[in-house]
């Protein structure tokens, strides 16, 4: 069975607006964890990117990898605490 054009561009740019959705998510969460890992005494003056884990999260409990110019953390965020926040590396 042929496709129309039309439908192929409608999928095409449907999934392109879901990329650009997920990386613009992405871009907020890594500033957002940057500014709460720098309220609680770490560097990160550049974040990069940020990536949930979904295995290791829970219900109100999320868990982060959040990549800065100058190190990684895992950062566990649960709703109104401070995060729980590992150095990765060194």
């Amino acid at each position: 069975m042929a496709q129309s054009p039309y439908l192929v561009s409608a999928l095409l740019l449907a999934a392109s607006l879901v990329a650009t959705q997920a990386s613009a998510a992405g871009n907020f969460a890594a500033t957002d964890l940057a500014a709460q890992v720098r309220t609680q005494g770490f560097k990160c003056d550049k974040p990069l990117s940020a990536t949930k884990n979904e295995g290791a999260s829970r219900p109100n409990e999320e868990v982060w990898v959040l990549d800065c110019e100058d190190a990684s953390y895992r950062m566990t965020v649960v709703p109104d605490m401070a995060a729980r926040v590992e150095k990765l590396g060194d």
